[in-house]
């Protein structure tokens, strides 16, 4: 599905990362860890288009969109919910899930319909704007958003920061029934340890704009041992 090589981007001449490689598999869903500072928001943000490249390639589902904007890959299946959410705060959520229909053309509200039996408590808030949301309403209303274009990607960045453990929980279920029942592929940046191990099958870490290695699975409930790839400390 992604296929990431000699991958280099950074701010201006500020470089930060620096020969990426990485493949992930259609329908997985793959967790990336490491300290602030790393590169893990860069690298979403270079897989989507939003950072341009200075070296390497990214292939997508066997397509080359190295220099592709993020509309067009948006429309290849590609899709990402940035740190902060980026909800329209003045629309409704009803119209912040419309939104998410425009790279489809659909008109039909059959696929909104179909999102909310996942997401079960944005049914009483369609009429409230965007901006009255609580943090973990809002993240919600995001993924939703998001998954309303019908994406076979999607690409997170922190969506468990600043939102209530219960919403937390409810994110994780959901996000891991997607991926088994509609073979969603994740790319997930996360601090929150049992959040990253509860919705990743693999992950990877970041050092100094470069992948690092894998963590093996039985370390993800080791919280100290955790710590040394995140620099999250109790």
């Amino acid at each position: 599905m992604l296929e990431v090589s000699n991958l280099h981007a950074g701010y201006g001449a500020i470089p930060v990362l620096n020969d990426v490689a990485l493949h992930i598999a259609a329908g997985e869903s793959v967790g990336i860890l490491g300290h602030n500072g790393m590169g893990k928001t860069t690298l979403l943000k270079t897989l989507m288009g939003v950072i341009r490249p200075t070296a390497g390639t990214v292939r997508f589902d066997g397509t080359d969109i190295t220099r592709l904007a993020p509309f067009a890959r948006a429309r290849l299946g590609m899709a990402y919910v940035p740190q902060g959410r980026e909800i329209f705060p003045t629309l409704s959520a009803l119209d912040n899930l419309r939104m998410g229909l425009v790279k489809t053309g659909e008109r039909s509200m059959d696929t909104v319909e179909a999102l909310l039996e996942h997401f079960p408590r944005l049914k009483r808030l369609l009429d409230r704007p965007g901006g009255s949301l609580s943090g973990g309403e809002q993240q919600l209303l995001a993924l939703a958003r998001a998954l309303a274009g019908k994406p076979t990607l999607l690409l997170l960045d922190e969506p468990t920061e600043g939102i209530q453990p219960s919403i937390i929980e409810e994110i994780a279920e959901t996000l891991a029934a997607l991926r088994d029942c509609t073979g969603l592929t994740i790319v997930l940046v996360e601090q929150n340890l049992e959040f990253i191990a509860a919705v990743s099958q693999r992950v990877l870490v970041i050092k100094r704009g470069h992948i690092g290695g894998e963590v093996p699975r039985e370390h993800l409930g080791d919280f100290e041992i955790m710590s040394q790839y995140t620099g999250v400390h109790g």
